[in-house]
C-alpha cells in the first residue's frame, strides 16, 4: 500500500525498471477493445502465441491492450521492434497473422500489404488528451498507469488543502466534457460550499446519443484515469463516496473498471482523508 508520495516515486521506479527490460524485446500488442474483440481479435491473440511457440521464437513479448482510435482497421495489431520501430497491421486474420510472424518477426521484414498508414490527415491530425493512453498500457495492470505518471496528480493534490485544490482547476480553466462546458471549478466550488454531512462523486459514463462511445472506451483503455479523477474531485469537495453509472450494454468496461478499483483499493489510492 502506497502511503506517502516518496513512496510512489519509488514505485514508479521499479516499474521503469520492467518497462526497460520489456523494450528490450520485441513487443507485439494485440488492441482488445470491444471493436477489436467483435472483429476477432481473441482469435489473432491466440494465432500470434500458437505461431510464436511453435516456431521457437524468443525475445519477442505479447502484450495485450485497448483499442487505441483505429476502430475502422480491426482487428489490429502494433509491434515495437527492439529498435523502437513502430508498425501497425490492420484487417487481419489466421492467415494474415502467421505470415506477419514468419516475415516481420522472423525475418525482419515490413509486410506493407497489411500496413496502417498512421500518417494519413485524418489520424495524423488527431491530438489526444483525455485518450492520450488509450492503447498503450494494459488496462488491467496497475503498473502500466503508474509508468505514465499515473496517481501523480492525486498525490500532489493530496498535498494541498481543499480550496487551493478548487482554485487551481479554476484557475486551469478546466471545463465539462458535456455541451454546456460549465467551468469544472465552479462546480466544484459550489459542492464544496454545500453544508451537507455526505457527499458524493457521480461519474455518468452513459452515453445516449446514437454513435458515440467515448465513455466506453476509456473506461475499458484508462480506467485508472478516471478513478484518479474522481478521487481528486472527492477530496477537494469533501466527498468519501463515489459512484459510476456504466450501462449494461458494456460489459467489457464494467469487467475493466472492477479490476481497476480493486487494485486500487490495494495500493491505497481510494482510501484518504
Amino acid at each position: 500500500m502506497i502511503k506517502s508520495f516518496k513512496e510512489l516515486t519509488v514505485l514508479k521506479e521499479e516499474v521503469e525498471k520492467k518497462k526497460s527490460q520489456i523494450s528490450k524485446n520485441t513487443q507485439i500488442i494485440v488492441h482488445e477493445g470491444t471493436c477489436g474483440i467483435a472483429s476477432g481479435a481473441k482469435e489473432v491473440l491466440h494465432t500470434i502465441k500458437l505461431e510464436i511457440e511453435r516456431k521457437k521464437v524468443i525475445d519477442v513479448v505479447i502484450l495485450e491492450h485497448s483499442c487505441m482510435g483505429y476502430c475502422c482497421f480491426e482487428p489490429y495489431i502494433t509491434i515495437i521492434d527492439k529498435d523502437g520501430t513502430n508498425n501497425m497491421y490492420g484487417y487481419l486474420n489466421k492467415e494474415k497473422v502467421k505470415e506477419i510472424v514468419e516475415r516481420h518477426i522472423i525475418r525482419g521484414e515490413i509486410v506493407e500489404d497489411y500496413i496502417i498508414d498512421q500518417n494519413v490527415p485524418f489520424f495524423a491530425r488527431q491530438v489526444k488528451r483525455v485518450t492520450a493512453l488509450l492503447g498503450k498500457i494494459d488496462p488491467l495492470k496497475i503498473e502500466d498507469y503508474i509508468f505514465y505518471d499515473g496517481y501523480q496528480a492525486l498525490a500532489k493534490t493530496l498535498q494541498m488543502n481543499r480550496k487551493e485544490v478548487i482554485e487551481e482547476i479554476k484557475k486551469f480553466g478546466l471545463r465539462e466534457r458535456g455541451g454546456a462546458g460549465f467551468p469544472t471549478g465552479v462546480k466544484w466550488n459550489f459542492a464544496y460550499n454545500a453544508k451537507e454531512d455526505q457527499k458524493y462523486v457521480v461519474c455518468n459514463a452513459d452515453e445516449g446519443d446514437p454513435g458515440a462511445y467515448m465513455n466506453r472506451a476509456e473506461l475499458e483503455g484508462n480506467p485508472h484515469a478516471v478513478l484518479e479523477g474522481m478521487a481528486i474531485a472527492g477530496y477537494a469537495i469533501g466527498a468519501d463516496k463515489g459512484y459510476i453509472y456504466v450501462r449494461a450494454e458494456y460489459p467489457l468496461a464494467v469487467e475493466t473498471l472492477k479490476v481497476a478499483i480493486t487494485q486500487a483499493r490495494e495500493y491505497g489510492f481510494l482510501d484518504f482523508p
